[in-house]
């Protein structure tokens, strides 16, 4: 079984500014960016239910990467309650509480990877935009905080409503193994997170900017 751990810690400070962290047999990813809400998809019935959510979450990567299979990962990938992901906190039950104030509903994680590579994709459900683009902005400044540089906030490659960073050289402390590039977006309740560890910076940023844009045209605009 592949051994990791995603902390989707959400700290009750006056922004109530959420941390997101995930590590995969030593090579750690973070998503990070802020958004606003963007509208970029066809028009169609939102998620009802877990399941449904997961239906929408993109199924391969550009870099071909082999999906990691929900089972084989420690805690498992694939569906998320806002129990679970306040579990990932020291303080579950704070987690929780901030997770409600947010509007929380469920969310769905999903992982590729090889070696030292690695992709992963994170769909969030809230509900409505303002909880989803309050998460993703206060998740900036946190992961902004944690790995250093200087995010795009308005990137020209990508919809409005997302924001990316790329690593090139990340601290030890980070749990990055290599180049790595970021993205967080919000699409109307939705809150979409991708992160791409590659061999360079541009090749991760490329594979962010086609999986974000290929996530996006599979959900609806609430």
């Amino acid at each position: 079984m592949i051994r990791r751990s995603a902390r989707r810690t959400v700290a009750l400070a006056p922004a109530l500014a959420p941390v997101l962290i995930l590590v995969l047999t030593g090579c750690a990813s973070s998503v990070e960016g802020a958004a606003s809400p963007a509208a970029t998809a066809s028009v169609a019935d939102l998620p009802t239910d877990v399941e449904g959510l997961g239906a929408a979450v993109v199924t391969d990567v550009p870099s071909g990467l082999p999906r990691l299979p929900d089972e084989e990962l420690d805690p498992p990938a694939g569906a998320k309650t806002l129990e679970d992901v306040a579990g990932y906190a020291e303080d579950a039950d704070r987690e929780a509480q901030v997770l409600d104030d947010y509007g929380y509903r469920w969310g769905w994680e999903r992982f590729w990877g090889r070696e030292q590579q690695l992709t992963s994709v994170f769909l969030d459900q809230f509900e409505g935009p303002t909880g989803a683009a309050s998460y993703a902005a206060d998740l900036a400044r946190n992961d902004t905080g944690f790995y250093g540089g200087n995010p795009d906030r308005d990137p020209d490659d990508l919809p409005p409503g997302c924001a990316t960073l790329a690593v090139e050289d990340p601290d030890a402390d980070t749990g990055l193994q290599g180049p790595a590039a970021f993205a967080w977006c919000a699409h109307g309740p939705f809150t979409v997170s991708v992160a791409v560890v590659a061999d360079s910076t541009d090749t991760a940023h490329q594979q962010v900017v086609e999986l974000v844009d290929a996530q996006l045209a599979r959900l609806p605009r609430g």
